[in-house]
């Protein structure tokens, strides 16, 4: 099989996709924005070619690239796992008659609006919601639901550009900050309250090969706005032996089927509360923030290489093993600057040494990132154990004990 993947070197973890593609046996090309000799040698040593373009995300580049590509031999598939580069992957796929995710797919995996209108008339309960495209529609929709309402691009991944209001003077604030008075569009929707979490999986023609459930503590919105918060997500090992997942796998089952996902990655975010269980959304591909290297330690799994083996094969190679729960906590910077040190993790090591995957901690002179650029912005630490809940214990202790110094 000859399979185009879009972008193999950034982010870095990129490079993983080449290396699974290669190993089930695809000759794999690249097609990215990075010079040919500024990929690294495992890089190159996994591609059979590679066509360097403008930018992955514009249509006529990639599209140019690919006939170019397809004028020489047979292409089975394109690939894309970044959420900037779905659409661009689904129009040219469409354009050069390759199999893959459609463009309605993709389109509707990105627009949040539309796909919850998708989703509510398959029977998904999803917050109330809608498209707007000026400051008056939004107040409408106010006026109709109430408050607190969430005011977000269309197009979003994860808390990034969302805005909570809790009353007319915040959202006031939301639409000033939104960017619809300089043509944006937005999406606006009821503010759900409850435990949030996320459910992904690897499909093969429609059909779920791997899923896995991970939690929040706290909600991301809570977690991207608050410094002394030392926010942790944990994939769960219980997800095929606590009933209460079902309900999960089944609502997850259902909106992949409405979308109608193929052959792909999905990423879908839920919140269970008062009103049950609801859809929050869904992307055609990986999650981000490397939550894959937690279910490949949880599960004894080349993640990397069981996706591509749904793509080459049509069929896992390895069943999840559900052995551990894993987990990051991401550790804050006491202010923005300059990180000056680290103080806590040697005590840290000696308590929980055996559980600890791995950690990242900033040299002194390392500026710091925002609050809100997420979860591995600055430090953070991973961890496993086969218990969940002591899992939890462990990433608070570590939360609690490690302090990120900056001046």
């Amino acid at each position: 099989m000859n399979v185009i993947l879009l972008e193999p070197s950034f982010p870095d973890n990129q490079k993983q996709f080449a290396r699974g593609l290669a190993e089930a046996g695809a000759t794999v090309i690249g097609i990215g924005e990075r010079p040919k000799d500024g990929l690294d040698d495992d890089v190159r040593n996994w591609l059979t070619h590679y066509e360097q373009v403008a930018s992955v995300v514009d249509d006529e580049s990639v599209m140019r690239a690919v006939r170019w590509i397809q004028d020489r031999l047979w292409v089975d598939r394109l690939e894309a796992t970044v959420e900037a580069h779905i659409m661009t992957a689904a129009r040219v796929r469409a354009a050069c008659n390759i199999p893959g995710t459609s463009v309605r797919t993709a389109h509707l995996c990105r627009d949040k609006p539309e796909m919850k209108e998708v989703l509510r008339a398959a029977g998904v309960p999803c917050a109330r919601s809608t498209g707007a495209t000026s400051a008056d529609e939004v107040r409408a929709f106010a006026d109709e639901v109430g408050y607190p309402l969430i005011v977000k691009p269309p197009d979003g991944a994860g808390a990034s550009g969302t805005h909570r209001a809790d009353d007319a003077e915040d959202l006031e604030r939301a639409i000033a900050a939104s960017g619809l008075a300089h043509g944006a569009t937005v999406a606006v929707e009821e503010f759900v309250t409850g435990h949030e979490g996320f459910y992904d999986t690897i499909t093969v023609d429609g059909q779920v090969v791997h899923e896995f459930v991970c939690h929040y503590y706290p909600n991301v919105l809570e977690a991207m706005r608050t410094r002394w918060i030392s926010p942790q997500f944990i994939t769960t090992n219980r997800i095929d032996s606590a009933s209460g997942y079902d309900e999960v796998k089944a609502m997850g089952r259902r909106v992949n089927d409405a979308l109608d996902i193929g052959t792909s990655a999905t990423h879908m975010e839920w919140f269970s509360g008062d009103k049950g269980l609801m859809f929050s959304e869904i992307g055609c591909r990986p999650p981000g923030v490397r939550a894959w290297d937690l279910y490949a330690v949880g599960n004894d799994l080349d993640i990397y290489r069981e996706w591509a083996e749904a793509i080459v094969h049509g069929c896992p190679k390895r069943h999840a093993s559900r052995r551990y729960s894993a987990g990051i906590v991401a550790l804050r910077p006491e202010a923005d600057g300059t990180i000056s040190g680290t103080a806590g993790i040697d005590e840290i090591h000696a308590r929980f040494g055996d559980l600890i995957i791995d950690a990242h901690l900033p040299p002194a002179g390392t500026p710091t990132q925002p609050v809100e650029a997420g979860y591995m912005a600055n430090a953070w630490v991973r961890a496993r154990h086969e218990d969940f809940d002591h899992l939890r214990f462990v990433l608070d202790e570590i939360g609690r004990t490690v302090t990120v110094h900056a001046q």
